[in-house]
C-alpha cells in the first residue's frame, strides 16, 4: 500500500489542474480518475481562450500527458471510501486510507477531492439523449451555434424565465414552455414585451430526426418545431466521499472550504465543481453551462428588440396580451 502526498480524486480540470502544481512542487501524487467527466456529451469546448472548439476529452488527455511528466500517477478507478488511518501516536498529522472499488487501498497525507458535479435535467423522452447535443444550458458554451434559428426554453422555475431572457440575446424566435407550471401577469408581460413565445401545455418530450432535435411535442399532441432547447439543470454536487468524513456544510448545503480548498477535516481539502457550482464555469467545463444568471440592466428591454418584435415572432404563434384569456398554448404579443 503506497504512501503519497497527495491523493486527488476526481481526473477533470480541477483536479489535474491540482496535480500539475502539486507535481511541479515535487510532491508525491496519485490521481484517481474514475474516466466519467460530466461535459462527455459535449462535442466542443466554446469560449476557452486558447482551446476554443476544442473536444474536451482531448484537453483532458493533454492535461493527463502533462501531469505524468511530473511523476504524477494516474490511477484509473473509483474511490469508494476515505477513511483516517488511526496510528500510534495521535499527535502524529493525520493519515489517510483511500479505498477502491478494485479493492486496492491507497495511503496518503492529504485528501483533495475534486469529484465534481452531476446535472440533473427533466424526465422526459429524448432529454437525456439530446442533453449535451441540442438540448443545452450555458448559450455562451453554445449559444452562438444555434444563433438565429428557433429556439426554446424549457421551463418549470423562476430561474428558467430568467433564462429565456438570456437565451433571446441570441435569437430572435425564442419560445418559453412553461411545461404546466403557472405564470403571473408580470412574467408574461415581461416575456411577451421582448418577443418570447409563451406554451403553456406540459411538455411530453423532444422531437428528433435524422438524429437532429426538430421540436418538442406537448401533451395535447402539438408539436413547436425548434432547432435546439435550453434548461437549466439542477446542480447536484458529486460529495459523498465528503459527507462521509463529516465536513461541514455551508447555508447553501454544498460543503464549505476556506479561500485554499481546505474543509473542516483537517487533511482534506475539495476544489471544482464539488463544492462550488460556479467554478471553471464556460468552456473548462465543456459548454455544459454556467450558472450566472441574467440581470437585465436599465434600458436593456428596449434596445432587445433590435427593431419591431411583434414581426419576428415565431410564425404560427397564436397571440394574446396576458390580461386576456389565451386562445391557443402559444403565445406571444401582437
Amino acid at each position: 500500500m503506497n504512501k503519497y502526498d497527495v491523493v486527488v480524486i476526481g481526473g477533470g480540470a480541477a483536479g489535474l489542474s491540482a496535480a500539475l502544481v502539486l507535481g511541479r512542487a515535487r510532491r508525491h501524487v496519485a490521481l484517481v480518475d474514475a474516466g466519467q467527466p460530466r461535459n462527455a456529451p459535449a462535442a466542443h469546448m466554446q469560449g476557452f481562450l486558447g482551446s476554443d472548439g476544442l473536444p474536451p476529452g482531448d484537453l483532458l488527455a493533454a492535461g493527463r500527458e502533462e501531469v505524468r511528466g511530473y511523476g504524477v500517477e494516474l490511477i484509473p478507478g473509483i474511490a469508494s471510501g476515505v477513511s483516517a488511518l488511526s496510528g500510534d501516536d495521535p499527535s502524529s498529522p493525520p493519515v489517510f486510507g483511500v479505498r477502491l472499488e478494485d479493492g486496492s487501498m491507497l495511503r496518503s497525507r492529504r485528501i483533495l477531492v475534486t469529484t465534481g458535479l452531476r446535472d440533473e435535467i427533466p424526465d422526459l423522452p429524448g432529454v437525456a439523449e439530446r442533453w449535451g447535443r441540442d438540448l443545452l444550458h450555458c448559450p455562451y458554451c453554445h449559444g452562438y451555434e444555434v444563433r438565429d434559428r428557433p429556439l426554446g426554453v424549457l421551463g418549470g422555475n423562476a430561474a428558467a424565465i430568467t433564462h429565456a431572457h438570456l437565451i433571446r440575446q441570441w435569437s430572435d424566435d425564442v419560445v418559453y414552455f412553461a411545461n404546466g407550471t403557472v405564470l403571473d401577469t408580470d412574467q408574461c408581460e415581461a416575456l411577451v414585451a421582448r418577443g418570447i413565445g409563451i406554451v403553456d401545455s406540459p411538455v411530453a418530450g423532444l422531437v428528433v430526426e435524422d438524429d437532429h432535435l426538430t421540436g418538442v411535442r406537448l401533451t395535447n399532441g402539438s408539436v413547436v418545431p425548434r432547432d435546439a432547447v435550453f434548461v437549466r439543470p439542477d446542480f447536484i454536487p458529486h460529495d459523498t466521499l465528503l459527507a462521509d468524513l463529516s465536513c461541514a456544510t455551508g447555508p447553501s448545503g454544498w460543503v464549505a472550504v476556506d479561500a485554499t480548498g481546505r474543509t473542516s477535516v483537517p487533511g482534506v481539502w475539495a476544489a471544482g465543481n464539488a463544492v462550488n457550482p460556479r467554478a471553471g464555469h464556460h468552456g473548462r467545463r465543456g459548454g455544459l453551462g454556467s450558472r450566472d444568471r441574467h440581470k437585465q440592466r436599465p434600458g436593456r428591454r428596449g434596445r432587445a428588440h433590435r427593431g419591431d418584435p411583434l414581426s419576428r415572432r415565431p410564425a404560427g404563434l397564436a397571440t394574446w396580451l396576458p390580461r386576456d384569456p389565451p386562445t391557443q398554448d402559444v403565445r406571444s404579443d401582437d
